[in-house]
């Protein structure tokens, strides 16, 4: 069962469009974000066109156009960035009707949804409570690029 990188790969493109306003480039290409992430152009433009229609992000086009956050770092918070992604649920139920003559397969779909309700409650919060400029600190303060020597 692979995991969903979305909510990362979106996280990921919105830190770095922070970075780079921060060090006086308010717009980056989807080229730009691309390298980055070590994706394909053609993705970050799909994740980001979702965060675009959330209101989180801007885009241009023609030359010298490119991405930009729409409001402060300090406003997006993750829990903003994954209800753009469309808020897939972290778990799914069966995918088909278990065998209901069965006392597990009777009871265990509506007790696996109350649990899943309470795990998906607990990871809004979460997510609520860091934004993409905590994110962006984070990165930079606890795990900082390494220097090149110059020799």
């Amino acid at each position: 069962m692979a995991a969903n990188s979305g909510l990362t790969m979106a996280a990921h493109a919105l830190c770095w469009l922070e970075l780079a306003r921060r060090r006086g480039e308010p717009v980056l290409s989807s080229e730009r974000v691309a390298q980055s992430l070590a994706s394909h152009p053609v993705a970050v433009r799909r994740s980001l066109g979702l965060m675009r229609d959330a209101g989180l992000v801007t885009s241009g086009r023609g030359r010298g156009a490119g991405w930009s956050l729409t409001r402060p770092a300090e406003h997006i918070t993750l829990l903003d960035v994954y209800d753009a992604l469309g808020k897939e649920r972290p778990f799914a139920l069966h995918p088909h009707e278990p065998n209901l003559e069965c006392p597990v397969g009777f009871g265990i779909r509506p007790v696996l949804d109350d649990v899943y309700v309470q795990v998906e409650s607990q990871l809004s919060g979460v997510l609520a409570s860091y934004t993409v400029a905590d994110l962006l600190e984070e990165v930079l303060s606890k795990h900082p690029l390494p220097q090149t020597s110059t020799r």
